[in-house]
């Protein structure tokens, strides 16, 4: 397995472990509170940072584990990274839109702020899920 493809998947498990994790401790919070209420800061800026920490030691454990040829990007690598990255920032506009929609309707902070967090895992997943896919299957550059 390419090291790239290694990185894809553990960009999908981590962003999906620390959007589990935030979705336990926030909706674990409104037990006796409304949703919009809930202190959800704290929750969203430890499992963000959690997961770019988690992701960088992971990718550097995959690195070091890795055989030496294994680690260089060619041409295909950088492809198939392009590809995963425009599938995924569709997501991101898709969120963006939407939280822009939000603002202007005058939603509570909470819906626009995790409208935001969930394009951002989904943007993660999805272009992870385009990455493997492409190794695993095939990839044709047009």
């Amino acid at each position: 397995m390419a090291i790239e493809e290694k990185r894809a998947w553990i960009l999908g498990v981590v962003a999906i472990a620390a959007y589990g994790v935030y979705l336990a401790l926030v909706l674990g919070r409104a037990e006796h509170t409304p949703l919009a209420d809930v202190e959800y800061v704290p929750a969203l800026l430890w499992t963000v940072g959690g997961s770019i920490a988690a992701s960088i030691a992971l990718s550097v454990a995959a690195a070091l584990t890795s055989p030496r040829d294994e680690r260089g990007k060619d041409q295909r690598d950088r492809e198939i990274h392009r590809f995963g990255e425009y599938t995924g920032q569709s997501f991101l506009v898709i969120g963006a839109v939407a939280a822009l929609v939000m603002a202007m309707a005058e939603a509570d902070y909470f819906w626009i702020a995790n409208t935001i967090y969930l394009a951002f895992v989904l943007s993660a997943v999805l272009g992870s899920l385009a990455k493997i896919a492409a190794y695993r299957r095939g990839f044709q550059p047009w």
